[in-house]
């Protein structure tokens, strides 16, 4: 008889938020693959669970997978956690769901706490929102994720995660991009030190405390309110507008790949920045 893979949420950081039928479902399967086995570890001893674990993490999903449906096939019960909250939300689990589901294995979902919907709730938002995950660590893409962001944002909210170490680079880039718009800080979900704040963007890129925590970023709804600016503020706009250009494709940007990074910014179409400057260059 084929075993049966469980996707067990977990606490996100107050032990208390767990379910009955997930702490049942811990008990009774013949194994936990955790992302991290320390982590769980603490949420089994706190309840007494003595079942045992593997690893499996985004390092060694892939290989290891295709053991683990054959001990589901073999008639195996296994439960796949995380370090908090849902699998596969920003975490491992993915490969290994889509093989057993391949292999004939039935997969169960055990829900539970998450983020991404605790921040929400907590910040009064509610309605059609975007998560996006964590934000690239470098290059180009990391440029494309952020304007992609800030052109969501003009349909629905926008969350994302940030590690700690990361979270000041990551809102100077905001800034830069995006303008000092609010965005909604969340960290410590659940835990004695959680906070909720809503802030501009540079108060919180400024700010001298080490971040510490988990954290979870909200960027609002935001719609530019339109305005008619003066001759001279035009002019300068533009001025200012054609000097980033000129930054950005002498350090290699391609012209039109500037533009679109430029759009946030400014407010205009890309496709008019990039007119507009290869006019300028051009005279």
């Amino acid at each position: 008889m084929v075993g049966t893979l469980y996707i067990v949420g977990t606490p996100i950081g107050n032990l208390e938020d767990v379910t009955m039928r997930a702490l049942r479902v811990l008990r009774e399967v013949d194994l936990i693959a955790a992302e991290d086995t320390r982590r769980t570890a603490r949420l089994l001893q706190h309840y007494s669970i003595a079942t045992p674990t593997t690893s499996l993490h985004e390092h060694n999903e892939r290989g290891k997978s295709p053991h683990l449906v054959r001990k589901l096939q073999d008639g195996l019960s296994i439960a796949v956690v995380s370090d908090a909250g849902m699998p596969l939300v920003s975490d491992p689990g993915a490969v290994l769901v889509r093989a057993a589901r391949e292999a004939g294995v039935p997969v169960q979902v055990v829900p539970g706490p998450s983020a991404v919907t605790a921040a929400l709730a907590g910040a009064g938002i509610s309605g059609p929102f975007a998560f996006v995950g964590f934000p690239p660590s470098s290059g180009r893409e990391r440029t494309a994720w952020f304007d992609s962001i800030g052109r969501m944002t003009a349909q629905m909210p926008v969350v994302f995660f940030e590690a700690p170490h990361k979270v000041q680079r990551t809102l100077t880039k905001l800034v830069s991009l995006l303008g000092d718009r609010p965005i909604i800080q969340a960290r410590e979900l659940t835990k004695v030190f959680e906070t909720l704040a809503e802030q501009p963007i540079s108060a919180l890129a400024s700010g001298s405390e080490r971040p510490r925590g988990e954290f979870v970023f909200i960027l609002p709804h935001f719609v530019p309110e339109p305005t008619i600016p003066s001759a001279d503020q035009a002019q300068e706009t533009s001025a200012r507008m054609l000097v980033d250009f000129r930054e950005m494709t002498n350090k290699g940007a391609k012209p039109r790949a500037a533009a679109k990074a430029l759009a946030p910014r400014y407010g205009l179409p890309a496709g008019e920045i990039y007119r507009l400057c290869l006019t300028d260059r051009e005279n």
